[in-house]
């Protein structure tokens, strides 16, 4: 039956030289683009980290480089993601690896500033359905493997909140769920097979978090992820072809159906300044037979630069938002530059960057507390350059020597220090 049982200032100094942890996902081109998103593919975190570890033990002459900001005296840290974002009812997020629970120093940063968990790969369909169970048993098969269960208990006996990603998505996903017998030799199954499997997994993951105990830690869930092009058209995968045009209004109408109610359901995509009407229009379909919605909020990815428009941005979170749905940010990070012209880490383009920060996260927290967009999460996809999925474009909050930037300043609404001129 569809789901009705709906039922200040942390004065903590912060060391300048912690350690931190990053993520990796697909990258996002923009809207005048027209290339295929990739596989999300973990980099080997341990030895990224150990370069980096062996780097900043060389010296404070080895610290220095040309990269990075010029060495000065920094201010002490006394707000925290967690303090900052909580005055406004918002969690503080980053994603999560199995590295980053075995390493004290990611481990301590990520209890300091975050009280929100995203798996980076973990929840994800080629990581919880079982191809030799499933053809054993003949039908679809969800299990959590030793890692995933392993993040699970981190997040529950750190107290960690937890966004669910994701469910339905045409990347990481096994194609031979879609074929008869799970075989992808044989022919694709029909849409009435294809509905049945579909229902089965959603319920299987809820019913699984469940009966493990891990459930009540979740507070939303990536229902759908990356459906639309910038062109308002679907993209061509799996799910479409065998279910058909309405395959995304069935995964929210299973989710729906099983899910708790505390658990808000999301539409999660990227180029989302660049796809605002197509979503708007959307997500207004995403509607039970009474008219109520089976969507509860839309995740902005966030996927930035430091030359896109913060005006249109704004724009986007305004227009969506209106729609009455939560607006939450899932991945973000601001590169240097753009999409098609990376800049260097040079100091002026440091300093940029600490800028952007500071106007993007200073402009959604007024819109929040002015009441034209419901946020309860803002989600950053690591912090610190070196172990970031896009490392080459220096994204993220501490530089590879994990020292803070003017990025971190930035966001921390730390504007002295966020690298604007006197």
């Amino acid at each position: 039956m569809m789901r009705r049982w709906k039922m200040g200032f942390l004065a903590a100094v912060l060391a300048l030289s912690l350690t931190a942890c990053g993520a990796q996902g697909n990258d996002k081109p923009a809207a005048d683009q027209s290339i295929s998103q990739e596989t999300e593919a973990t980099t080997d975190v341990a030895e990224e980290s150990a370069d980096a570890q062996d780097e900043s033990t060389e010296g404070n002459d080895a610290a220095k480089d040309t990269s990075t900001e010029e060495e000065a005296e920094k201010p002490v840290i006394t707000e925290t993601f967690q303090s900052l974002f909580g005055k406004y009812g918002i969690k503080a997020g980053t994603c999560l690896s199995d590295y980053m629970i075995t390493n004290k120093n990611c481990e301590s940063i990520i209890k300091t500033h975050f009280n929100s968990i995203t798996f980076e790969n973990h929840l994800k369909p080629d990581a919880i359905l079982d191809l030799q169970e499933s053809k054993a048993k003949g039908e679809l098969v969800v299990k959590f493997n030793a890692t995933t269960e392993k993040l699970l208990k981190w997040c529950k006996d750190n107290g960690m909140a937890m966004r669910g990603h994701t469910l339905v998505w045409y990347s990481q996903t096994p194609n031979w769920i879609f074929y008869e017998d799970f075989d992808t030799k044989k022919s694709l199954v029909s849409r009435e097979v294809m509905l049945e499997r579909m229902d089965s997994y959603i319920s299987q993951v809820f019913t699984l978090l469940e009966e493990k105990g891990y459930l009540e830690s979740f507070y939303a869930y990536d229902v759908v992820n990356e459906a639309w092009m910038e062109d308002g058209t679907k993209r061509d995968c799996l799910w479409l072809k065998t279910i058909g045009e309405d395959y995304l209004w069935h995964a929210f109408y299973y989710a729906d159906k099983y899910a708790p109610d505390y658990i808000d359901l999301y539409y999660n995509d990227y180029n989302e300044q660049f796809k605002t009407e197509t979503l708007y229009d959307f997500v207004q379909t995403l509607k039970d037979e009474e008219g109520n919605y089976l969507i509860d909020g839309i995740g902005f990815q966030a996927h930035l630069y430091t030359e896109d428009d913060l005006d249109t941005y704004f724009k986007t979170v305004e227009r969506l938002g209106s729609l009455g749905l939560k607006v939450n940010l899932t991945e973000l990070d601001v590169c240097l530059g753009s999409w098609p012209s990376i800049k260097p880490a040079t100091e002026e383009n440091l300093k940029a960057q600490g800028q952007y920060y500071y106007n993007l996260i200073n402009g959604l927290l007024q819109r929040v507390d002015e009441g034209k967009v419901k946020m309860d999460s803002l989600t950053f996809w690591g912090f610190t350059d070196n172990l970031s999925w896009r490392k080459e474009r220096n994204p993220l909050l501490y530089n590879k020597f994990y020292q803070p930037k003017y990025a971190l300043y930035g966001a921390l609404q730390m504007k002295e220090y966020a690298g604007f001129d006197e």
